[in-house]
């Protein structure tokens, strides 16, 4: 037995890609191969019902190919929405320029930030950066800011402190940030680094990232920070990066890239990421909503696949979620505790 548990319920509010059919539609699919429609539909899927908790496998088969041409690039929600586009993904790169005007900034997981020595910066994955691609989007969604993911990649702990200690590395560091940027025509990074100095000098951290922030600004880049879950999963412990780091980083940060999603472990499935959970990871960073414009909440697109038999977990895609119901045919079921979807196959 294995059990697929995701929260695939935001797939349906975020993107019109992955839908649903209501349970008046049923009968179109009831046959041996289960059918797929591949034309554009005149409505999107809200106006057609397909945003459901009582879905069923023969309706996703079917409608997941089918989306509104006409509504791909309008947005419904008034704020800021960033979408990451992963190596482990490149449907991802066709999305973005499909739905592109549905974001205020797309992130492509390019590149790492390495240190080479003293006051000496580099930054890798540059081969990985498709221009055109960049110039596609942009045209087909005006005003959209390019922001590639920048991962703190191989530092070591005296990496780490030499440069918190040094006026002159972190001065160095961002000029090395902003040439790239330039040089890349990017908009901005999402920078990776909180995850990875743990719970060391935190206020160090504090101070090198305003440093960088403030290059970046005066450069007309945008900086926003990838920060963990502020409740630790599966416990009422608060997490390395809390409401005191919050305060002062959120007036000279653009954004905060929250990770509320991966909850359970391979030893414990459950919700990849539960409502209560979801929603107390906010309210402990910022529980008078001061600056809750500028968490940019994290919603996985995709599911996960445990089984039985032994501790292990795969992440599911949407090819393959789309495969598994076609082979298996399970009963999907709502888990209303927390907002997610999930089903079992033998």
């Amino acid at each position: 037995m294995r059990t697929l548990l995701g929260a695939l319920w935001l797939a349906l509010a975020c993107s019109p890609v992955r839908t649903t059919l209501s349970k008046s539609d049923a009968g179109k699919a009831a046959s041996k191969t289960l059918l797929e429609k591949t034309q554009f539909s005149e409505k999107p899927v809200q106006d057609r019902g397909l945003v459901v908790t009582d879905l069923r496998a023969e309706d996703v088969v079917l409608e997941h190919r089918s989306y509104c041409s006409a509504k791909a690039r309008e947005r419904h929600f008034a704020g800021d929405v960033l979408g990451y586009v992963t190596p482990w993904n490149s449907h991802g790169y066709d999305v973005a320029k499909v739905f592109g005007g549905k974001f205020t900034q797309i992130s492509p997981v390019w590149l790492q930030l390495k240190r080479r020595g003293r006051e000496m910066f580099e930054v890798t994955g540059l081969h990985d950066v498709d221009q055109g691609w960049m110039r596609a989007v942009r045209k087909q969604a005006k005003g959209l800011r390019i922001v590639p993911r920048l991962l703190f990649e191989d530092w070591t702990h005296e990496d780490f402190r030499h440069v918190l200690d040094s006026e002159d590395e972190i001065e160095e560091l961002g000029k090395t940030m902003v040439q790239v940027a330039k040089s890349q025509h990017f908009d901005g990074f999402v920078v990776e680094v909180w995850s990875q100095l743990l719970s060391q000098k935190h206020v160090a951290l504090i101070h090198m990232l305003t440093h960088l922030a403030e290059a970046l600004h005066q450069a007309r880049l945008l900086a926003v920070l990838v920060i963990p879950p502020a409740v630790a999963p599966g416990t009422e412990q608060r997490g390395v990066f809390t409401h005191k780091e919050f305060e002062q980083l959120a007036p000279v940060l653009d954004g905060f890239s929250l990770m509320t999603y991966d909850y359970p472990t391979a030893q414990q499935p459950g919700p990849n990421a539960p409502l209560s959970w979801v929603r107390a990871c906010v309210q402990v960073l910022d529980p008078k909503s001061k600056w809750r414009s500028k968490i940019l909440l994290g919603l996985n697109l995709y599911g996960m696949d445990y089984a039985a038999s032994r501790d292990t977990r795969e992440p599911v895609i949407g090819t393959r979620y789309i495969q598994m119901l076609k082979d298996h045919r399970p009963r999907i079921t709502w888990d209303s505790q927390a907002a997610e979807h999930f089903f079992e196959y033998k």
